[in-house]
């Protein structure tokens, strides 16, 4: 796939560049993708980093004060994490067309990548989500009596969601556009 453009400013003809050499035709470039699914995936990379933190942090609180920090944060990480989540994966989604239509090594990487997107999403949709709608309707003075398994098994969920979410950033960085003989 190699072709020819020209490079203009205003009607001058400034040079010409090949293919190969990052020359694009109007279509967003396999580099610029990887480079915007980085940031959006490192975002949200840094997010779980810190929700992770801080569920670690209140496993040293009793129920009723997890239950209420719990809440509190619910409003906030909910729509925080969505504005963070929904264009990491277009971005990805982005990355994995391009590097295809472009022949690039990325495209594995990145096809990768999307795949622990995915299993993020549906660790989201089957464990982590239905958990916090649960923990909406707790009282926090009369917590439930398995209010610690449940605590348990929402935060191995987001410690898997997070091993996910790294390693789909790790492949978007590690993954090289300008080696051939790499992806």
């Amino acid at each position: 796939m190699l072709f020819r453009c020209h490079l203009k400013m205003g009607s001058q003809r400034t040079g010409t560049c090949e293919a190969n050499a990052g020359c694009q035709t109007g279509s967003m470039s396999a580099e610029t993708a990887r480079s915007v699914s980085r940031l959006c995936c490192a975002v949200l990379v840094g997010i779980a980093l810190t929700v992770l933190f801080l569920e670690l942090a209140s496993r040293r609180l009793d129920g009723p004060s997890y239950v209420a920090v719990r809440q509190a944060e619910f409003g906030y990480f909910t729509w925080f994490i969505a504005v963070a989540f929904v264009p990491a994966v277009a971005a990805v989604v982005v990355l994995v067309v391009v590097s295809h239509r472009a022949g690039s090594p990325v495209f594995r990487p990145a096809l990768i990548a999307l795949g622990l997107f995915v299993i993020a999403g549906l660790i989201t949709a089957v464990v982590n989500g239905p958990i916090n709608v649960e923990q909406l309707s707790w009282s926090a003075q009369n917590p439930p009596a398995d209010w610690a398994r449940v605590r348990d098994h929402w935060q191995l969920a987001h410690a898997a969601r997070t091993v996910a979410l790294v390693g789909a950033l790790a492949c978007l960085s590690l993954a090289r556009g300008d080696d051939p003989q790499s992806g």
